[in-house]
């Protein structure tokens, strides 16, 4: 018979389980701020503020989604008052996207709480540790196949 892991021991299971965590403590400090987006909704922000008239294609790729995906985010942020998209002039098929006035000063003013909820998922690990810990990540998640 196969020796099985014990689940908790997982690498997949604890990052989705740090994932669930992390999300949680991006929710609950945003909300308490008054606003409701997600962390892909901020992450999608970010993005298009750092560079105006991006198309959705790329936001896509920039936030590591897929473009179904991330036509529902626009969506719901075109919804919210937060995002503006247009037709691309150059490309009829391409939809542009910029924050609206709303969505810029929503941004600013969360961004602070948003670095806030980041300290949270951090909480159980000394400086040092958390800064090996995020070394790490970024070699996960930046490696090459």
């Amino acid at each position: 018979m196969t020796e099985f892991s014990p689940f908790p021991e997982l690498p997949g299971y604890l990052i989705r389980r740090l994932q669930q965590i992390a999300v949680a403590a991006f929710v609950n400090r945003v909300a308490q701020a008054g606003v409701d987006i997600t962390p892909v909704q901020y992450g999608a922000m970010v993005a298009i503020a750092q560079e105006p008239g991006i198309d959705q294609a790329t936001l896509a790729s920039r936030i590591a989604y897929d473009r179904v995906t991330i036509g529902g985010v626009v969506d719901r942020l075109c919804q919210k008052g937060y995002v503006v998209r247009t037709v691309n002039p150059d490309d009829r098929r391409a939809r542009i996207l910029r924050l609206t006035t709303t969505g810029a000063q929503t941004l600013e003013r969360i961004t602070p709480t948003v670095h806030d909820a980041q300290a949270d998922i951090l909480a159980g690990l000394a400086q040092a540790e958390r800064d090996t810990f995020m070394q790490l990540l970024k070699k996960l998640t930046t490696r090459t196949e």
